[in-house]
């Protein structure tokens, strides 16, 4: 039985085709898993769990807001949102409710380093919401952050996040 050129050409297509869709299969599935992450990253500052948010960096990960200002390891990070949450609720002592906060990130992009390495850009904006009748939601800052993020034991976590990169 003898293969026309153009059967032949079908047959390298789907075999070439077939080889290509595990690979973007997983990139798909890292993508999701990234973005996950970044929700994590987000419920838990919004909600100030401190908990909640040292459990997406690795152990020596670190935030960053521009060049030297970087808060190190999961103790550091944890004392961070913990320090944040006591003074919003001493806030509250004081007959002032505090409104509630919202992380947004817009026009994110992960670029893959390698299997275990990528880098996710996005733009930023933390909004504070009404607090109540009469009032209106305010952008308390704006900017652009990168993220470095490593595949720890097949789970993605943040090992260093810039909201202020420098360059």
């Amino acid at each position: 039985m003898s293969k026309t050129p153009l059967t032949i050409l079908m047959l390298a297509g789907s075999l070439l085709l077939l080889g290509a869709n595990p690979a973007l299969a997983d990139r798909d599935d890292d993508r999701e898993a990234i973005n996950a992450l970044m929700w994590r990253y987000a419920r838990a500052l919004d909600t100030f769990n401190p908990e909640a948010y040292v459990a997406v960096y690795t152990e020596d990960g670190e935030f960053l807001s521009g060049g030297t200002n970087a808060t190190r390891g999961r103790q550091a990070l944890y004392d961070m949102v913990a320090n944040l949450r006591a003074s919003r609720e001493q806030r509250a002592a004081n007959g002032e409710p505090p409104a509630p906060m919202f992380h947004m990130t817009a026009d994110s992009w992960i670029e893959f380093l390698d299997d275990n390495h990528a880098r996710h850009h996005s733009y930023w904006m933390t909004v504070f919401g009404a607090n109540g009748p009469g009032t209106t939601p305010t952008v308390a800052a704006a900017g652009r952050g990168v993220d470095e993020l490593v595949k720890v034991n097949g789970q993605w976590l943040i090992k260093s996040r810039n909201v202020a990169p420098q360059d």
